[in-house]
């Protein structure tokens, strides 16, 4: 691979895909790669772990075996990303690779989004949590039980998109 994926993913503007799509496509024509996307992570520039994020998903929503031995150290140094791109992704990773979790990944990346749905502030964070953990508390009575308090939290928040999914499934929670 003669150009990295950090180069790759870096410039144009924040909110655009950038190369990500085809940083995705030559993943999905050599998973041995994703190591190198992995690292992308570690970039000082902000917008290609946002990419990176991005394009972990697609390749998740394909191959999500590809992704699940990963999950170790998306457990431990992903949860540990202070951007918020990074965390609503990891929401919906977790989502896709439950059925790949052990039961301590599993505990362990619930517990990662109910801190984020009771501390982060991001919008799309606060969406996609309440969304996965609005599911996963379906098999999961303590869960089902925490679950309403935070989200009377924020069923008067601001943010319309928050205040609307927080009353949806406050709800719709037993």
């Amino acid at each position: 691979m003669p150009e990295s994926f950090e180069s790759m993913l870096t410039g144009g503007h924040p909110n655009s895909l950038g190369r990500t799509l085809e940083v995705v496509d030559l993943i999905l024509q050599d998973h041995h790669l994703l190591e190198d996307l992995y690292s992308c992570y570690q970039s000082e520039d902000e917008v290609v772990r946002l990419r990176t994020s991005n394009a972990m998903k697609r390749i998740c929503k394909v191959h999500p075996e590809w992704i699940a031995p990963f999950l170790p150290r998306l457990l431990k140094e992903l949860t540990q990303l202070d951007q918020a791109s990074a965390q609503w992704t990891l929401a919906q990773l977790f989502a896709m690779l439950e059925g790949y979790m052990t039961e301590d990944q599993w505990a362990a990346a619930r517990d990662h989004m109910k801190h984020n749905l009771a501390h982060h502030t991001d919008w799309i964070v606060l969406n996609t949590t309440m969304e996965v953990l609005f599911d996963w508390s379906k098999k999961d009575p303590p869960l089902r039980e925490w679950l309403p308090s935070q989200l009377e939290r924020h069923v008067n928040d601001s943010r319309k998109s928050v205040s609307k999914r927080a009353t949806k499934y406050l709800n719709k929670v037993d």
